[in-house]
């Protein structure tokens, strides 16, 4: 495979790096975020948030310093709208989840290591802690960690990584011309995956760094049901294998996964998380499947 070169950094100007920041209906965790984002070691040169109407930003929409922009629900619909609207000067764009809370020199450490290795195009951070797999986090718990965390432990660069979608980085010249799947619609579940297997297929590097981490909250409010999550857990990635962007055995490998944790779980189900919604949502995915319906835009309508 050809290994992609990127012209690196010209030292006429710093690297200019646009943070997009896709959102619904937490106007008040955006907020949280962006005051934490401020703590930057490198101020980005723009700050795009996709919402889908005004009260999903708040009082953000008075910052002069964001650049706001409205399209439908769906997190590829949103994440498409930020690089459509990017700077065309931008060097580096950087995707965060609106509950995910950088350590202070994030995207100065990402920005170096891009501008170091030229083959690389897309970068991940280290997540020291993910609320996604639990109850979920609170700020104070974020800053906390983040406060605590050693990075000298982990400077390592694993390669061959998939991006993690909660902090996830890309040069621009990598992806010029690639969009996010609509069809993967709502929460998106396997965008970040499918979107990373484009990047490669180009022969550009996918990287994940030890040295830029952060903590992702895992906020359940504003999330979809659970019914719809199911759906998409099943019917994703059996999309994304007929699409190249999965193997088999990586498609094969999450479909169980997903299926026996809800599975095992229903019986007696945390209570942050519709177990059995979500063990519905796989059974209607399947049956679609064995139907030949290959439809991962239906979750929107369960």
């Amino acid at each position: 495979m050809m290994i992609a070169q990127y012209p690196e950094e010209t030292e006429a100007r710093a690297a200019r790096v646009c943070v997009g920041i896709a959102t619904r209906g937490r106007p008040g965790q955006l907020a949280a975020m962006l005051a934490n984002l401020a703590a930057q070691t490198l101020s980005p040169h723009a700050i795009m948030v996709c919402c889908t109407e005004p009260r999903d930003v708040g009082d953000v929409a008075a910052d002069p310093s964001i650049t706001l922009i409205y399209r439908e629900p769906g997190l590829a619909r949103q994440r498409n709208a930020i690089l459509e609207a990017m700077p065309s000067d931008t060097d580096y764009v950087v995707f965060f989840d609106d509950d995910f809370y950088p350590d202070p020199r994030w995207l100065e450490t990402v920005t170096e290591v891009f501008t170091s290795e030229p083959d690389i195009a897309c970068i991940t951070g280290y997540v020291i802690a993910d609320g996604i797999l639990g109850p979920g986090l609170s700020p104070e718990d974020a800053l906390a960690r983040i406060a605590a965390h050693d990075p000298s432990g982990n400077r390592r660069i694993e390669e061959n990584e998939s991006p993690y979608g909660c902090n996830m980085a890309f040069r621009r010249t990598a992806i010029a011309g690639l969009r996010f799947d609509e069809r993967l619609v709502l929460y998106g579940w396997l965008e970040d995956r499918d979107f990373g297997a484009l990047v490669a297929q180009r022969g550009g590097r996918r990287v994940k760094i030890g040295k830029a981490y952060g903590v992702h909250l895992g906020t359940k409010g504003g999330r979809v049901s659970g019914r719809k999550i199911g759906y998409s857990q099943v019917m994703n990635p059996v999309y994304l294998h007929r699409k190249s962007t999965m193997t088999t055995r990586q498609a094969i490998e999450q479909i169980g996964r997903n299926v026996m944790t809800n599975l095992v779980k229903s019986a007696r189900p945390e209570p942050y998380v519709d177990r059995r919604g979500r063990l519905l949502g796989n059974l209607i995915a399947a049956l679609d499947l064995l139907r030949l319906r290959l439809t991962p835009e239906r979750a929107a309508s369960l």
